[in-house]
């Protein structure tokens, strides 16, 4: 695991490079407030706007998790922990009146939609311009 990237994935980048060519600026792997080891993939500081490109199975998206057969019980758990740490980041960062979003990252972005879990769509953005859950609604 420790040879897996925590940042620079090809989903990051070709989120940056999407943002970065509708005009918007951000920050990037900057660390979060008040969680110094967390940090977010995207920092848009001046709406208090984390995003994080979170791939389908290590965030156990439920609808293309594939679960690993062999060390199956350490495997659920080590899934479950990013899940609930997922969740403690996001619920930190709403107490301290920041807006998380998630980007699963789905290879296939057809059947993947461009929409936020939260309904919350990227500051100062046009309505093509949303941080995607992996929904896919048309499968």
């Amino acid at each position: 695991m420790s040879a897996q990237r925590s940042r620079d994935t090809a989903p990051e980048t070709a989120l940056r490079r999407a943002l970065h060519a509708l005009g918007f600026r951000y920050r990037v792997d900057l660390p979060l407030p008040g969680m110094r080891p967390r940090r977010s993939d995207l920092t848009f500081v001046r709406w208090r706007t984390a995003v994080f490109v979170q791939g389908c199975f290590w965030h156990a998206c439920p609808r293309h998790l594939h679960a690993p057969v062999h060390n199956g019980e350490w495997w659920r758990e080590k899934l479950q922990g990013n899940v609930r740490r997922d969740a403690d980041t996001d619920a930190h960062l709403v107490r301290l009146g920041w807006v998380p979003l998630a980007d699963l990252g789905a290879r296939d972005r057809g059947r993947c939609r461009g929409q936020s879990g939260r309904g919350a769509r990227l500051p100062g953005a046009s309505s093509g311009a949303a941080a995607s859950e992996c929904s896919c609604a048309g499968e």
